[in-house]
């Protein structure tokens, strides 16, 4: 089954969900800003994409800029800055069969399909 971490007021994260009911597959949406992925979670998704901590992580969100911006974290830290904060996790992501891409572009995620 797919899954797609979905933000409703993201326009990218609108147009990732649409490209996968334009596939006509089933998939199932979490609204990660509501139902926040847990540290284990989050480890596995970045375990899933083959990326760091960091490269996950909005950097342009005021929240990561007022917080985070040019301090030296480890990927715990991270990690924690994301659970703490979900709307600084890039989106949307979409899993399936243990392997993940971020949705942007949306063409992205025909490598999942």
């Amino acid at each position: 089954m797919i899954k797609i971490y979905h933000n409703p007021r993201c326009t990218k994260s609108r147009q990732g969900l649409q490209h996968l009911e334009n596939s006509g597959v089933e998939f199932e949406v979490v609204r990660y800003l509501e139902d926040i992925p847990t540290t284990d979670e989050l480890k596995q998704i970045i375990a899933y994409l083959g990326i760091t901590p960091l490269e996950l992580v909005r950097k342009n969100e005021a929240v990561w800029k007022e917080n985070y911006k040019g301090k030296t974290l480890s990927d715990d830290e991270i990690i924690a800055a994301m659970v703490e904060n979900p709307k600084l996790i890039e989106r949307p992501i979409i899993i399936k069969d243990g392997k993940a891409v971020i949705g942007r572009p949306t063409e992205n995620i025909d490598a999942l399909l």
